[in-house]
This record gives C-alpha cells, sequence and structure tokens, in this order.
C-alpha cells in the first residue's frame, strides 16, 4: 500500500514539475515574443504619451498609476528583463546585469516613477536590440557561407544498366557522394564538392573562398573548392572530399567555435560586471540610508538610492568586448580570414615578430625552371627540349618542373628510359642518348664535364637552386636550374608587416645558402635554417622568451608544433595540410600572405576600441553616479546618460565592421 502511495506520489509530483515545465517554457516563449523589435515602437509610443500627458498635467491623484500609458514599456520591455534575472538567480545560481535593471525598474514602480521604469526597461530593450542587430551583421559572412552550397548535386552516371536506359545524370544529396564520384557542373552554377576537373574548361569566381574578386582559370587536373561559383564553361569534378570535410565545410565549423570563445580581456570584463552588480545594490543601500539620515526625507532618500542602481549597471562595460570581437572576427571571415577565438585576435595585436616557414608559405612549394644554360653555343631551347623528352617517363619533382616548362613533347621516339634514384636518367630521344643528373651520373655514361662548365653551376648553387646537367651523343650540352618559386605576394607582405612594426623571421628546414638566398630576395635579416620540427619551435619559444611576442606562419605537417608554441599560430588553409590548419589559431584561406598585414590592423584596432569602450563606460558610470548621489540626476535623466554610453559602445562596434583595414593608413 505504501509502495503504491509513494509511487502515486511521485506520479503526481512528476505531473506538478512538468506543469511547472510547461508554464516556464510558455512565459520563455512569451517573453522572447517580446522581444521582436517590433514591439519597440509600441513601448515607445506608450512612453511618448505618458510624457505628453504629464507635460499636460494629466498626472493627477485623482487618475490610477495604472492607467499611465509609460506601463506599455515596463510591460512590451520589462517583462523579458525581469524573467532574465529571476532565472538567472534562481535556476542559474549567477548575478547577471539584468537584476540590477529589474531592481531599479521596481523600484521605480514603487515610488511612482512609473515613467522612469517604463524608459529604464525601454532603453534597455533598445540597446540589446541594437547589439543583437550588430552581431548580426557580424556573422553575415557566415550565413551566407552556410547557404551557398547546394543541397543536391548533378551525379554523372557509371552503372552500365543505368546508361543503356539513357540516364547520363541524377541528382543525389550531396551526403550520398563519395569520393571519385563525378558531378557534372553548369556555367553560372556553384560548385557543391571539393574535387579535380576530370573534363572541361572554365573560370571559377573563388572570393567565397580568398576573398579576391578576380575568377581563376581552371582546366583538367586543377583542384576547385565547395561554394565556389563555375563562371562559364560546363566540367564535371571527381569528388575528393565528401560534405563533411570540404573546405567549406570546414570553413563553417571554424567560424562557430571562433564566435563561441571568449578572449581574456571579455572574461575579465564579464567578472568586473557580475561583480559590480552587488556593489551596486550595496552602493544603493548605502546611499539611501545616508541621505535618509541627512535630509530627513524618504521619498528624496529612495530616489536617489534608484537612480544609483539606473547608473551603476555596467551594461556598457559588459558588451564593449563581444561586440568589437564579434565584428572583427565577422569582417576578417568576409575577406577569408578565420579568427577561430577572440582570444587569437587579442594576442595578434600584441605580436612583434613574425615567424615564417619557408616552403609552401613564402615560396610556392613547387620547383620550377629558373635558368637554362647552354655550352659552346648550342640553342637553349633545344636543351630544355632534350631534357623534357628524357625526362618525362620519371616522377620526380625535378623531372616533373622540367617537362613543364619544355612544354609538349612529341614522344614516339623517346625510348629506353632509365633511371637511378638520386644520380640521374638516360634515354633514346630521337636516336639520340640523352642523360641527365649530376656529374657523377654524365661521367658513368662516358661524358665528362670540362673545369669551366661545372665551375658555371657553383653561382646557382650557392643560391641553393637544383642543378641539372644535360647531355647528348656523350657531349655536355650545358645545365638547368630550378628553384622553389618566391611567392609573387611575399615582398610586398614582408614590407607591410615591417611598417607595422612586426619584424619577420625566416625559420626553415633548408639548407643555409637556399634560406639566405630567399631572405635576401625579400628583405629578411633574422635567417635560422637547417631546423627540424622541434627546432622551429625551439626558436620560437626562444623569441618568445625574450620578451617579444611571436606569431608563426606555416602550412606543413612539420609546422604543428610550432604552430602551437607561437603566441598566434597562422596557417596558410588554401595549401596547407589539415593537421597545420587544425594546430593553428588562424587560417589565411587564400594563401594571402598580405592578409598578414591586414590582420595585425585589425587586431589592433579591434583591441584599441575595446579598451577605449571599456574606459569610456567606466568613466560615464562614474561622473552619473557622482551627480546621482548629489541629486544631479533622477531615474529618467539617469537612465538617459546610462543607456546612451551603452548605446555608444554598440555602435562603436557596428562600425569596426565596416572599416577598412586591407590597406595600410600610411600609403
Amino acid at each position: 500500500m505504501g509502495s503504491c502511495c509513494s509511487i502515486a506520489d511521485r506520479e503526481n509530483r512528476a505531473g506538478d514539475e512538468t506543469a511547472e515545465k510547461g508554464m516556464a517554457a510558455s512565459l520563455e516563449r512569451f517573453c522572447e515574443f517580446l522581444e521582436r523589435w517590433q514591439f519597440l515602437p509600441l513601448a515607445a509610443a506608450g512612453l511618448v504619451a505618458s510624457f505628453i500627458m504629464s507635460r499636460g498635467g494629466c498626472h493627477g491623484a485623482s487618475r490610477p498609476g495604472f492607467l499611465d500609458p509609460a506601463l506599455i514599456a515596463v510591460f512590451v520591455c520589462g517583462l523579458p528583463l525581469l524573467r532574465e534575472a529571476l532565472e538567472a538567480v534562481f535556476v542559474q545560481r549567477t548575478i547577471k546585469t539584468s537584476l540590477l535593471i529589474s531592481c531599479a525598474m521596481v523600484s521605480c514602480l514603487a515610488i511612482g516613477q512609473t515613467f522612469a521604469a517604463g524608459e529604464v526597461a525601454f532603453l534597455m530593450a533598445l540597446g540589446e536590440t541594437l547589439e543583437k542587430a550588430t552581431l548580426k551583421k557580424a556573422k553575415r559572412g557566415l550565413r551566407k557561407l552556410v547557404t551557398l552550397v547546394p543541397a543536391t548535386a548533378r551525379y554523372v552516371v557509371t552503372c552500365p544498366k543505368c546508361l543503356a536506359k539513357g540516364e547520363k545524370f541524377r541528382d543525389v544529396p550531396l551526403a550520398k557522394l563519395e569520393i571519385g564520384d563525378g558531378v557534372k557542373v553548369l556555367p553560372g552554377e556553384t560548385i557543391p564538392v571539393d574535387g579535380v576537373i576530370a573534363e572541361g574548361e572554365t573560370t571559377v569566381d573563388q572570393s567565397v573562398m580568398t576573398g579576391e574578386s578576380i575568377p581563376v582559370d581552371k582546366a583538367v587536373g586543377d583542384e576547385v573548392y565547395s561554394g565556389t561559383v563555375n563562371r562559364f564553361g560546363a566540367i564535371i569534378v571527381k569528388v575528393a572530399k565528401v560534405d563533411a570535410d570540404s573546405s567549406l565545410q570546414k570553413l563553417i565549423r571554424l567560424v562557430k567555435e571562433a564566435q563561441s570563445k571568449k578572449a581574456p580581456i571579455q572574461r575579465i570584463a564579464d567578472k568586473w560586471a557580475s561583480r559590480l552588480v552587488p556593489a551596486a545594490l550595496g552602493v544603493a543601500v548605502a546611499v539611501f540610508f545616508g541621505i535618509w539620515a541627512w535630509s530627513g526625507n524618504l521619498l528624496t532618500a529612495l530616489e536617489r538610492g534608484v537612480t544609483i542602481m539606473v547608473v551603476f549597471c555596467p551594461c556598457s562595460l559588459a558588451l564593449a568586448t563581444p561586440t568589437a570581437i564579434m565584428a572583427a572576427i565577422g569582417q576578417a571571415a568576409k575577406f577569408g580570414v578565420i579568427i577561430k577565438s577572440g582570444e587569437a585576435l587579442e594576442r595578434m595585436g600584441r605580436v612583434a615578430v613574425a615567424c615564417l616557414d619557408k616552403t609552401g608559405t613564402l615560396t610556392t612549394g613547387k620547383l620550377a625552371v629558373s635558368a637554362v644554360r647552354a655550352f659552346g653555343g648550342i640553342d637553349r631551347a633545344e636543351v630544355l627540349a632534350l631534357a623534357a623528352a628524357a625526362e618525362s617517363s620519371s616522377e620526380h619533382p625535378l623531372a616533373q618542373a622540367i617537362v613543364a616548362a619544355g612544354g609538349a613533347v612529341s614522344a614516339p621516339s623517346v625510348s629506353g628510359f632509365r633511371m637511378v634514384p638520386g644520380r640521374g636518367v638516360s634515354a633514346e630521344v630521337g636516336g639520340r642518348k640523352v642523360v641527365c643528373g649530376s656529374p657523377e651520373w654524365l661521367a658513368e655514361n662516358g661524358v665528362l664535364l670540362a673545369q669551366g662548365e661545372e665551375q658555371e653551376a657553383s653561382a646557382p648553387r650557392a643560391e641553393g637552386k637544383a642543378v641539372v646537367f644535360v647531355a647528348a651523343d656523350g657531349r655536355a650540352l650545358g645545365f638547368i636550374a630550378l628553384a622553389d618559386a618566391v611567392r609573387a605576394d611575399a615582398k610586398a607582405a614582408v614590407e607591410e608587416l615591417a611598417s607595422e612594426g612586426v619584424a619577420p623571421c625566416l625559420l626553415t628546414g633548408d639548407h643555409a645558402e637556399t634560406a639566405r638566398c630567399v631572405a635576401d630576395e625579400l628583405g629578411i635579416v633574422d635567417v635560422r635554417a637547417g631546423l627540424l620540427p622541434d627546432g622551429k619551435a625551439s626558436a620560437v619559444a626562444a623569441i618568445q622568451d625574450g620578451g617579444r611576442q611571436a606569431c608563426m606562419v606555416g602550412d606543413g605537417v612539420n609546422d604543428a608544433v610550432a604552430l602551437k608554441t607561437a603566441s598566434v599560430g597562422i596557417a596558410m588553409g588554401g595549401v596547407g595540410s589539415d593537421i597545420a590548419v587544425e594546430a593553428a589559431d588562424i587560417a589565411l584561406v587564400g594563401d594571402d600572405l598580405l592578409k598578414l598585414a591586414y590582420l595585425k590592423r585589425l587586431s589592433v584596432a579591434c583591441v584599441r576600441l575595446i579598451h577605449f569602450n571599456i574606459a569610456l563606460s567606466m568613466c560615464v558610470n562614474a561622473v552619473a553616479i557622482v551627480c546621482s548621489v548629489f541629486g544631479f540626476l533622477n531615474p529618467v535623466t539617469g537612465a538617459l546618460v546610462h543607456n546612451c554610453g551603452s548605446v555608444f559602445v554598440v555602435m562603436n562596434a557596428a562600425f569596426l565592421y565596416d572599416r577598412n583595414f586591407r590597406t595600410s593608413r600610411r600609403q
């Protein structure tokens, strides 16, 4: 019997709890409904009507207070505020600024200041609406990314039975695509997947990924990315990454993570804001009793105590950091710079040294022919053509670079290909025995270099270039010098960083001669070569131990440790490895090095704006508190002064989103 009763009691309690939760959920939905900006004009109209009636002498004692039109603003704007405060105290066990405003609003009603109560609630709601509008504007880039990719793709049918029925294409959800599938993309359509062009040629608008508006020509073998737009030709793309692993989806995840993380300065502001609320209540009570004891006027004491609560609220302090951080992250995402956290943005503003990887960061990471030297009056084009033909069957990076420079070779006469790793290749080209490789390899094949011929190669070797000698029919014809080409924007990027007060430092695992050659071309003085991954991390740590904040810019797996060691890790997101991007705090989507200086300018401006907003809010509150104690402000004017500061802070953040940081102000 007891068991049945206990079960019945539990069922009754469960029913009561369900009912309570249902009521709480209904209240929450109703308050969210009232928070829509469309209700603000109604609240404003109530305040205006109340003000007019008070000036017209309509607030006589004969008319009850519940007929004051200002109560419309109290209900529409104050009810959501009161619910938030009570939920914070009794459910979340925390103190929020809404508690102080709610206390001020209720106190105003208690002393008959209905208009002041409505004004406090209305101005707070207006400030929150402006904040939401600013954050919504900052998230515009993310919303654009989310809606870019279509839900389906035009799958290229490969089933023989389906082909026999005349079915060539089929619309399928992106989630059902697999690596290796073919997808057809028509002109004007958005490319739905990351992949490689298998058929066709076109021009692709990659602005969503790189921030640059100039379309890029694409042909068979070129990579394309989801979310970019196919401008002209019809192409078939071979899927390289499935939906969840695509570049765009990674981009969306990174931006979402960035928007959910707080910077240290933001955590400090939140901490102070939570401490100021009980402090404000304490000061308000102390002022109330002090004024009452001094003047003996209870109404005056109540009014000044309520005014203290109104002006003491640290709303602008709490808004100063998140609005500026969100605006900066939103603008950066718009230009192809993904900042993973507000903390990274804040630290970037203090960076004094930029540690730059060489291969794949300052250089393209791809070998290219930089010079062709011919001996004894032989045509250089002949040297390159013979070498390209002989190397056409090799998969070595040097061979591929020579073949690319030599262009298409009609090679039906190429035969007898032979390759020895680390030495060179040989082949029959048009009936001529061609040998390409090191001097030792040429000697093994009966070709001896003259002393002057080998000395000519010393200059490119001193610059860190690879040298491939070419011989035919037992005679040396010349040599080909190859190097990792420096990025076109690298020199300008280094110069812009220096102009922003950031000293460049080259960290590389390459030979000292190669590193020095690249550094001299770019104007970098501090060069550290021959470094393994842990060596790069140690170099970064040594710089930071010297008292300077450093950022590390890299693209490969071997840069991951250094990226984590640095105050700010910046990955080349376009060509960089997934490990590097995951290890970094910031990713440059389009691999545009000029964005480093942009990032520095943006972060410095953001931190300065935060400091300015915090200082301004503290000064406004301090002056308003003093004025409230001496009676220069009442609840109505106090609410105006306090909320003007909050609105100014939010508007400052909105202006940050639209400011131009892509070009230096020194130019």
